[in-house]
């Protein structure tokens, strides 16, 4: 009774203040709902602070694999996520891509993007363990691809972590997010300077598509000469009936990065 008393008083006086953390059993609700129905890739549990979180591992469908690629989903969901991220992520391997997706920060449902600024610190020991999880199944040619929320977390990890060994990153939807410096990618894309493809479609929401010269400019602070955005035509904030097209491109650009390097 006295843990519910001190829960009560800090939520009357600090509205944000339970919404510090993951919530922990979203994450497993999502894992019980998705893992027995998987039909590509296996169930992974990684640790990240002291916790373990689900990853969905996916081996190339070739001999030789081109490399592996790491998959960041939007706000709130999971890592097997009908838009954007299942493409991706079962679609990849059949061109010679290891997948692993990874379960991302999430919140309950009513949480606003502001909820997210304090979530951003549990992102780094997730990617993290994604990259070492490649690691010892001898991949070299780590890139990042990410949606939405899941973009800018992916683009402030690389800008805090310059040495983390992936070679690109593609960030898909992705919007400003200007307004705390701790999820801007504005801020974290004036720091990259790895490859990047900025990919949008261009009936993506308002904020993508308002944002767009933002980010290049923020690409020209860095000097990031590998850095490119390529509107797709008729495509939405999800690629929704372009499953095809998405998942095409990505891996025409992912390819064409790894011979350039």
């Amino acid at each position: 009774m006295r843990i519910r008393a001190i829960l009560l008083i800090l939520l009357l006086t600090f509205p944000d203040a339970v919404l510090l953390a993951s919530d922990r059993a979203k994450e497993q609700r999502w894992a019980e709902q998705i893992v027995d129905a998987l039909l590509v890739g296996e169930a992974e549990w990684l640790s990240a602070d002291g916790a373990k979180f689900l990853a969905i591992y996916a081996e190339p469908d070739a001999p030789q694999a081109r490399g592996a690629a790491i998959l960041l989903h939007g706000i709130g969901v999971h890592p097997d996520w009908p838009e954007v991220v299942s493409p991706l992520r079962t679609g990849l391997p059949e061109h010679g891509w290891a997948t692993l997706s990874l379960q991302m920060p999430v919140l309950p449902n009513e949480a606003t993007l502001r909820d997210y600024v304090p979530l951003f610190a549990e992102v780094p020991a997730r990617i993290q363990a994604g990259i070492a999880f490649l690691r010892k199944r001898k991949f070299d040619n780590i890139v990042i691809i990410a949606h939405s929320l899941g973009a800018a977390m992916g683009a402030t990890f690389l800008a805090a972590h310059p040495d983390s060994g992936t070679r690109a990153f593609v960030a898909i939807g992705m919007s400003a997010l200007n307004e705390d410096p701790r999820m801007s990618t504005l801020r974290a894309l004036s720091k990259i300077h790895l490859p990047v493809l900025d990919l949008y479609g261009s009936r993506d929401l308002e904020q993508v598509l308002n944002s767009a010269g933002a980010r290049a400019d923020a690409a020209r602070t860095a000097a990031n000469k590998t850095y490119l955005q390529e509107r797709v035509e008729g495509a939405d904030h999800f690629f929704r009936g372009m499953d095809d097209t998405l998942v095409t491109r990505v891996n025409g650009w992912i390819g064409d990065i790894k011979k350039t390097k």
